[in-house]
């Protein structure tokens, strides 16, 4: 039996509150986080019917806190938890087959909510439809990286043309969000303000 006192010291021991990126690339996607975050709740504000105002709502909510572990890196708290437990329950030397079921269990899991939210919001995606793909490469994006796949993160640490894949990935999917928000926004807008 594990005990939580152990689990605590030795994810203590891998993992510390601290800044995860403090790069210039870092703090410009937290940027990115907060101001699609007043965005998609702007957009809630416009939008005209529930399920659409609590979409954007759950958005805004999602990108606060996706920019605050942005730069406490909270994902590799869950990486440091799944390697501790898998060393002391035994099972580290088999860890990559956990690590692949994890991120076919996120493949998976996020298409069944992208089925499920194209089939409960199917009259609003001509208004959400690009939030909804921006959100779902998010979601799988930060998933897959939580899973600490070595193979994995070694591709999204390269780059193309001075750019991190990494960062190309997690800005691709805050961008979609922000450019549908804003297309919201500007549809809404009063014909007096423009």
């Amino acid at each position: 039996m594990i005990s939580l006192q152990d689990l605590h010291r030795c994810v203590s021991d891998q993992w510390s509150p601290v800044i995860g990126d403090p790069s210039l690339a870092g703090w410009i996607t937290v940027a990115a986080y907060g101001i699609t975050a007043v965005l998609s709740f702007r957009s809630a504000r416009l939008s005209g019917d529930r399920g659409t105002r609590v979409f954007w709502l759950a958005l805004s909510v999602l990108m606060v806190a996706l920019m605050i572990n942005k730069q406490l890196d909270l994902q590799s708290a869950l990486t440091a938890t799944g390697r501790c437990l898998s060393q002391m329950q035994g099972w580290y030397e088999n860890r990559r087959s956990v690590q692949i079921g994890f991120i076919l269990l996120v493949i998976f899991s996020s298409i069944c909510i992208a089925l499920a939210s194209i089939w409960l919001l199917r009259k609003q995606l001509h208004q959400i439809g690009l939030a909804l793909i921006g959100l779902i490469l998010l979601i799988c994006f930060v998933l897959i990286r939580a899973a600490g796949f070595h193979n994995f993160d070694a591709l999204l640490n390269t780059n193309i043309l001075f750019i991190r894949v990494n960062w190309l990935m997690e800005l691709s999917g805050i961008a979609l969000i922000a450019l549908n928000a804003v297309w919201i926004a500007r549809r809404r807008q009063p014909r007096g303000m423009e």
